[in-house]
């Protein structure tokens, strides 16, 4: 490596650094507001959410490095192009081609961070993601120790707590459990206590009475209690499946016994293979846009009026990409043997970065840039 492929490439490194911060920063406060809000109010903590929030990270930041990746390149090929650095480096011999090797080297770089990224961190952080969500809807105690809201921490059922005492004293308290919907009942006590049990959850309430509806009789019976205990546990069960997302899914499961997962999880095998290329085709697509990113703006290279039309190309080419991939995955999930169309953005990038190089290295189309661009001085 020389030593402009080594400026050229920390460069590229210390945008790419920033971008991506950038970028994440951006889109978790877009995220975190409303996850914020779905924690606190299902009377979780502030760890909770920063449980969350982390568990999240890899996800986001699969997100956007493309993006990043492709914002560096442009970026830091501006500049050299700005501040004449390319145009000496061409001037001394160097073809688009040869300068091309830090940029190279730099989409490597990131497809290997990517690859951890995708391969290994994402699918375990959206498993253990999946595994505290289902905790924390099954943590019915939280859910109910919220004053002042009427809560439903299961279908038919509302509770309602005007005040939590610091010694876990509850004031106020009132259920409405309407699962029975032809005898629904409603308990209202002045004071209630949440006790855990072997048996379970219970929430024993002091002083109260219990309405009991008879539809059949169209009759309203009250009983006064001095202490009535409801069992809340088995507020807590969970209807949903225990199947796995397909992000969930090991990566090396996907690759060893995926008809096996397809049974046990409940997904077809073309969303399986779909998942399964698409972690590696993020790693493609890293390399691609940062090619694209360097190979559009190194066909204005020698105009002195500036690189926006080429950024303004890049950028569309890059949206084109993002929309080829859009389109590819519905038709991977249908049928499975094609599974190669997931690589057809990265293949298009790398196709057309070697056309705009091409272009750009030839002598030919140098001087009729040199002559329009003098042409265009004199006039």
């Amino acid at each position: 490596m020389s030593r402009f492929d080594g400026y050229f490439l920390r460069q590229l490194l210390v945008l790419f650094g920033f971008f991506t911060l950038v970028l994440v920063g951006v889109f978790w406060i877009t995220r975190s507001v409303s996850l914020f809000d779905r924690v606190i109010s299902g009377g979780q903590s502030a760890f909770v959410f920063l449980e969350f929030t982390a568990l999240t990270l890899p996800t986001l930041i699969r997100t956007v490095m493309p993006m990043a990746v492709f914002a560096a390149a442009v970026y830091a090929t501006n500049r050299l192009s700005r501040e004449s650095e390319m145009t000496v480096m061409l001037a001394t011999g160097s073809s688009p081609w040869r300068l091309a090797r830090a940029v190279l080297m730099f989409g490597l770089s990131a497809g290997l961070m990517m690859a951890v990224i995708s391969v290994f961190l994402r699918p375990a952080s959206v498993e253990r993601l999946e595994q505290r969500q289902a905790e924390v809807a099954g943590d019915v105690t939280a859910q109910l120790l919220n004053e002042g809201e009427f809560l439903h921490p299961a279908d038919g059922v509302t509770v309602y707590i005007s005040r939590i005492d610091l010694d876990g004293t509850l004031h106020e308290v009132f259920v409405s459990d309407r699962r029975d919907t032809v005898n629904p009942v409603s308990y209202s006590s002045t004071t209630a206590y949440l006790v855990n049990q072997a048996s379970g959850i219970h929430l024993v309430m002091l002083d109260g009475v219990a309405l009991r509806f008879d539809q059949q009789g169209n009759t309203l019976s009250s009983t006064l209690f001095e202490d009535a205990a409801y069992d809340v546990s088995e507020l807590t069960n969970n209807t949903g499946t225990d199947n796995r997302s397909r992000e969930a899914i090991p990566t090396i499961e996907l690759i060893r016994d995926r008809d096996t997962v397809a049974e046990t999880d409940d997904h077809s095998l073309g969303q399986l293979v779909d998942e399964l290329h698409q972690r590696f085709s993020w790693i493609a697509i890293c390399i691609a846009v940062a090619l694209v990113g360097y190979s559009t703006l190194m066909l204005g290279s020698f105009s002195r009026f500036g690189l926006w039309p080429q950024i303004l190309g890049a950028f569309t080419i890059l949206v084109l990409l993002e929309g080829v991939r859009g389109f590819v995955s519905p038709v991977v999930i249908e049928d499975p043997r094609l599974w190669v169309l997931l690589y057809l953005p990265a293949i298009l990038g790398v196709v057309v970065s070697g056309l705009f190089l091409t272009i750009a290295g030839r002598p030919f189309f140098r001087r009729v840039q040199q002559s329009r661009n003098s042409a265009i001085a004199s006039a």
